[in-house]
């Protein structure tokens, strides 16, 4: 499914106008500069029988754009008069409505059923070019074109990857809170492309990406059986991971790919285990009466966070997993949960309960530097954006009558705590526990 898309990167750098040497165009994140910039996405230039095509395209790259909160979309209505794709912009006209950036569009037809989507991306100040692209896709994915799309225009002005171009995995809820269907679903990071991928006839939870996106894996309650088990994205085939004479729960993959780390319960005590994939072998991580869950590998595959009530309240730890050392994190007020690891390292998310409140939060891998993202009735669960800019996570507010009106909202919010947004899914479906993937092969 991944593989379809044909993707053909076409960057020529044009200097085709330079006035005067000039600072670089870029969005400064690093120095916590929120205003944004404002950009001026120029109508798609498309053939008769793909208008609307192009629209829908245009509007999935301004929404991309906006939703992350370091660019100002500028209203179609306030364009001057577009000139053609190849044409030189009239840069004055767009500085008079305050463009720093302006995105040239155009759309093609291509053979074989095929789209051809091209664009300039042009710094309105400089006056000149500074990224020019061609993709080329089935027309099947358009929508893909369009996030692919977003992500070199962020990455362009930001320096850093984007997480346009990838998707979600999650619980998807429905039904009374007596009679809950809990099955796993799948969708565009925008929402967009839901599906299930389980039946609702066995509920799971807690599933999590391998680092390539070739398999999930959960925890299926499967003849009443808590235990650990795959999904291959490609065939669908599902498969038990091992027999391990416990209940098993809280499965995550190793950066390499090549292990799936767990909580394992064994007479009343709760400790991780680290799964061979190749080997089949199984690995004891801790040791003890505790409840030791929630695992979460650094990105280098060097150390371990999870949560743990071996300091007598439940923390966050985190192990070095040669030496199975191990070192409390958390020493704030309240109880810390779901602790994850930002994919370049430099942070930890984490839930945290305090005062009948709970908190998304971050804090770097020594414990240092608390920052509350969100907070509210009920949230859990946060998970990284491939670029460590955003957070996904879920939130529930307290059913005004009944448990039966619970609905809970998959949100994602930015590490300044900023821009935060709900995901739409579908009427009568709540979302649980999601995961983000890495950036679409």
């Amino acid at each position: 499914m991944l593989k379809k898309l044909i993707k053909s990167l076409f960057i020529a750098h044009c200097s085709l106008f330079i006035a005067t040497a000039h600072a670089e165009l870029k969005v400064d994140i690093i120095a916590g500069n929120t205003e944004p910039i404002p950009i001026a996405i120029q109508k798609f230039e498309a053939p008769n029988g793909a208008t609307k095509d192009a629209d829908i395209m245009r509007g999935i790259v301004e929404s991309n754009l906006a939703k992350s909160g370091l660019f100002r979309v500028i209203k179609n209505d306030a364009h001057p008069e577009v000139a053609k794709f190849d044409a030189l912009p009239r840069f004055q006209d767009w500085a008079m409505i305050k463009a720093q950036v302006l995105v040239q569009t155009k759309l093609e037809n291509a053979p074989d059923g095929k789209y051809k989507l091209s664009f300039y991306v042009w710094d309105i100040n400089g006056k000149e070019q500074i990224e020019a692209q061609t993709l080329v896709s089935s027309k099947q994915s358009m929508r893909r074109l369009a996030h692919i799309m977003s992500d070199a225009i962020y990455e362009r002005l930001t320096g850093e990857s984007g997480y346009f171009d990838t998707q979600i995995v999650f619980i998807a809820e429905s039904g009374p809170m007596d009679k809950r269907v809990k099955r796993m679903a799948i969708m565009d990071s925008d929402g967009h492309g839901f599906r299930y991928m389980s039946d609702a006839n066995t509920m799971v939870m807690s599933p999590h990406f391998s680092p390539n996106m070739q398999t999930i894996v959960f925890l299926s309650f499967r003849n009443d059986e808590p235990t650990i088990w795959s999904l291959d994205m490609n065939t669908g085939e599902q498969r038990r991971l091992g027999k391990f004479g416990g209940m098993t729960f809280a499965p995550r993959f190793s950066p390499d790919g090549t292990r799936v780390t767990m909580s394992m319960v064994d007479n009343g005590a709760t400790n991780l285990y680290e799964y061979d994939m190749a080997a089949k072998t199984l690995r004891q991580l801790t040791f003890g009466d505790f409840l030791d869950t929630s695992p979460s590998y650094s990105p280098d595959g060097q150390r371990m966070a999870f949560n743990s009530n071996r300091s007598g309240t439940q923390q966050l730890h985190i192990m070095d997993l040669k030496t199975l050392d191990i070192s409390r994190l958390s020493f704030g007020n309240g109880r810390y949960a779901t602790p994850s690891f930002s994919p370049d390292g430099n942070y930890i998310a984490f839930t945290k309960m305090a005062s009948d409140t709970f908190y998304i939060g971050i804090m770097n891998p020594r414990g240092k530097n608390e920052k509350i993202l969100a907070s509210g009735w009920f949230m859990e669960a946060p998970s990284w954006a491939p670029n460590s800019r955003r957070v996904v996570y879920y939130k529930t507010d307290r059913a005004p009558d009944n448990d039966k009106a619970r609905v809970s909202q998959i949100r994602t919010v930015d590490t300044m705590g900023l821009n935060d947004y709900e995901i739409k899914l579908p009427d009568g479906i709540s979302g649980t526990e999601p995961t983000w993937s890495p950036k679409l092969p």
